[in-house]
């Protein structure tokens, strides 16, 4: 990142990016501070626009938009295969990205707005010149940052170079933002979204565990070993994933947090907060399970329609305490649920098949649940010394 003149021509736009603009709460209110303070100073433009790559399971970028009379930015999420797209492809943003150069129209001619969809769109709007800016991060990375203006004639340069005089603090307070941001992502994309948030406010060390009452949801596929020596590989991945967007949207749609897939199983919590909340947890619970079967089955019938194998599955649900935490090797950690609560609910899960069930709960979890679950007798489960009375659905 080149280093910043020792003498800004925009000092108290400096100074407050490093001061203040850092312990704004979000990307969108730094961009939207930055873009009034150039207004405020005398900067004239009707819309700032600034696009930032990011690492995100469903977005390669995010647009931040500007207009006057806004305090903060617009957020605008930009799915994957947004970078393959027509719009980007025919942007002068692309160019900034691929060459680190700035790039200029003016617009005040019909002609000049030819070469970049974009620039059609903005002389619409009424804008006169339009400029795109590369913002340097660290490692080579960059974002760019888009200002247009409705002003005759144009930008002045010696606004312009107001502007670029301010973009490498910009860049290291939008890094900041972003990093952050990314990290956070990224610990609830692989770890959930509690657990996210502990291991990123210190809970890192091995042996860090919390005791936690929960409702526990624990599915499996049946028969997946068959169905992965039949299957392409791409079809069994798309099977997996369907699979797994059933289930886990059904919890987290209910307040649950799914803490691991094992192979083409799903581990999940339903906290618990004291004595008084068991009752609402296993309900949530409940509540996801019937939802994530309704999807399930309409997964299948697409599925079938399609031409394609159906899918089945166990579900066992059951409330009890578990160990929560950083378990592992010294440089090699997992945060997640033991004891003996845990195993109860995998073997209950295991119980399905036999049943001819597709969905078991125990009796601690089943008692809120009232004539939602009926009884099916006591039974014996694989490492639990005495038969468990089990639960299930009026009609599986």
């Amino acid at each position: 990142m080149p280093k910043p003149s020792s003498e800004p021509r925009n000092a108290a736009l400096v100074e407050w990016l490093v001061r203040e603009a850092r312990e704004l709460p979000s990307m969108a209110a730094v961009i939207g501070g930055f873009a009034r303070h150039l207004a405020q100073d005398g900067l004239s433009f009707q819309r700032l626009f600034v696009s930032t790559r990011t690492l995100h399971p469903q977005l390669a970028a995010v647009g931040y938009v500007w207009r006057h009379g806004d305090q903060d930015a617009r957020e605008a999420p930009r799915p994957h295969g947004i970078l393959e797209s027509a719009l980007y492809l025919g942007s002068p943003i692309k160019i900034v990205f691929d060459s680190g150069q700035e790039v200029r129209r003016r617009l005040e001619a019909p002609e000049s707005t030819e070469e970049f969809p974009i620039l059609a769109e903005m002389r619409a709007e009424g804008a006169t010149d339009y400029v795109a800016m590369p913002i340097r991060l660290s490692q080579g990375r960059m974002n760019v940052l888009t200002l247009a203006t409705d002003r005759q004639g144009g930008f002045a340069e010696a606004e312009l170079a107001l502007v670029r005089d301010a973009l490498p603090y910009l860049a290291l307070v939008l890094e900041i933002k972003e990093t952050r941001r990314m990290a956070a992502t990224l610990l609830e994309t692989y770890l959930g979204r509690d657990a996210g948030r502990r291991v990123l406010g210190g809970l890192v060390k091995r042996g860090d565990v919390v005791s936690l009452a929960a409702a526990l949801w624990y599915c499996d596929l049946r028969n997946f070993t068959a169905l992965s020596e039949r299957m392409e590989r791409g079809e069994l991945i798309g099977a997996l994933n369907d699979y797994f967007a059933c289930m886990a949207g059904a919890v987290h749609a209910h307040g649950g947090e799914v803490l691991k897939f094992i192979g083409d199983a799903m581990l999940a919590i339903f906290p618990i907060a004291d004595d008084l909340d068991r009752d609402r947890a296993c309900l949530a619970a409940f509540a996801a399970a019937e939802d994530a079967l309704a999807a399930f089955d309409e997964m299948n019938t697409r599925r079938r329609a399609d031409g394609l194998e159906t899918l089945e599955l166990g579900l066992a649900l059951h409330a009890g305490s578990v160990t929560y935490g950083n378990i592992g090797a010294p440089d090699r950690l997992d945060f997640t649920v033991i004891g003996p609560a845990v195993n109860m609910v995998t073997r209950l899960e295991s119980l399905c098949r036999k049943l001819g069930r597709r969905l078991l709960a125990s009796a601690r979890f089943a008692s809120p649940c009232g004539s939602k679950l009926i009884p099916l007798g006591r039974h014996a489960l694989r490492g639990i010394a005495e038969p468990q009375e089990i639960f299930g659905l009026p009609k599986d």
